[in-house]
């Protein structure tokens, strides 16, 4: 891949993002919302890249892997309002279907476009697939810890912003409420991510945010994570009950172990909620 494939991806998706408008202030809030999101994922997966290759096509790949992630969410927002997988269409496999259908990474080597449509198709898959590519799933776990880190940035300005700015869909619809499920938290002291399907309430979804930081694949990962004071600023809206702080505790020593540890890759074996 060279330079001037990178513009190019860059230009098609600013035309292709755009050409989704919508005449309602609220729709087009959650479709600005993505791209924001994009375009951070991105500057994530550089700075994290940047700790693991030592090739710049390494980083170019990442990066666009990082561009397309989420291109499935334009028709899905589209065709359901929604960015919910599980009641809508999976915006993995949607996003790769645009790509190949579009023929946007035409011009790469075969390889490079394997690598990035796949990618894209298993970026959110609940565990990373089985495969033998050693390739693939290195650049799986970098576009999963970088979709996460701003995720996590995303769900710390929703709550920051009053409640009739807010870009609808960001919060799933859940109620919000500082009330919270004995399963999330079960799943929390489990070191456990919970399933989408049993969150009731925006303190629900706190919580398995806070599951994800068991799951991040890096030590550049668990750097920017603690330079941006994510934690503390998801923590701030959880009720402070004992269980809850006792979760807190354990997480924050296990990621401080991740930052003591000479390893840059987490080689534990994600469990499922």
């Amino acid at each position: 891949m060279t330079d001037n494939d990178l513009i190019f991806f860059k230009k098609w998706f600013f035309d292709y993002s755009r050409s989704f408008n919508f005449t309602g202030k609220n729709e087009q809030k959650n479709i600005d919302l993505k791209i924001e999101h994009t375009h951070h994922v991105c500057r994530n997966i550089i700075e994290i890249a940047k700790d693991i290759f030592y090739d710049v096509n390494g980083i170019r790949i990442a990066e666009t892997i990082a561009l397309f992630h989420d291109v499935g969410r334009f028709q899905q927002f589209a065709r359901y309002k929604t960015f919910k997988d599980n009641i809508s269409i999976n915006h993995g496999l949607l996003g790769a279907k645009t790509l190949i259908g579009e023929k946007v990474l035409n011009m790469l080597p075969e390889r490079e476009r394997n690598l990035i449509i796949e990618s894209v198709r298993f970026h959110s898959a609940f565990k990373l697939p089985h495969s033998k590519d050693k390739d693939l799933i290195s650049f799986l776990k970098l576009i999963r810890d970088a979709d996460k880190l701003d995720i996590l940035r995303v769900f710390i300005d929703y709550y920051e912003t009053p409640k009739e700015e807010r870009a609808s869909v960001a919060g799933l619809g859940l109620l919000d409420s500082s009330e919270y499920s004995e399963m999330v938290l079960a799943c929390f002291c489990k070191k456990r991510i919970p399933s989408y399907t049993i969150l009731k309430t925006l303190c629900d979804f706190r919580l398995m945010h806070l599951t994800w930081l068991y799951d991040l694949n890096f030590k550049s990962t668990y750097k920017l994570l603690v330079k941006r004071d994510y934690i503390n600023k998801i923590i701030a809206g959880l009720p402070q009950t004992a269980e809850i702080y006792g979760a807190i505790g354990a997480l924050k020593e296990y990621i401080n172990q991740r930052l003591d540890s000479g390893y840059q890759e987490n080689n534990l074996e994600r469990q499922n909620g």
